[in-house]
């Protein structure tokens, strides 16, 4: 018994040290996506609302990870997408850092054309993934 409750203690312990939570998988997510007009990277109220709410999110939930993924339709270059993309995600990393969302905690990418959604309004958007991807 004494044995059992020694390992129990170790592993509650490690996982306080380590931040780990034992109800991970429980842990609630969120996806939320904002668009973009053709070769821009500004956002309406509408988006600012909608990145201003994965932020409360963010804030509310703050062992959970944040990744922010920027993407843009096929015209233009592949070089030139993928700092469209980039500048998107940025942009929307900033918002979410002024909304109070620490910038280390917050995983960005620009993806480019890659993943082309069904029209080239769709594809011109940034997610935002807070517990998941």
């Amino acid at each position: 018994m004494r044995r059992l409750t020694a390992i129990c203690l170790v592993a509650i312990m490690s996982v306080a040290l380590h931040g780990v939570s034992v109800r991970a998988a429980d842990a609630p997510a969120q996806k939320v996506v904002i668009y973009f007009q053709e070769w821009s990277a500004a956002f309406d109220d509408s988006a600012l609302a909608t990145i201003t709410k994965a932020a409360d999110f963010a804030k509310a939930h703050p062992r959970l990870p944040i990744h922010v993924a920027g993407f843009a339709d096929p015209t233009g270059s592949k070089q030139a997408n993928i700092l469209m993309s980039e500048l998107r995600a940025q942009v929307v990393v900033d918002q979410l850092v002024q909304d109070g969302v620490p910038a280390g905690s917050i995983g960005q990418v620009g993806r480019g054309s890659m993943q082309f959604a069904l029209t080239s309004q769709e594809s011109r958007r940034v997610e935002i993934s807070v517990g998941g991807r």
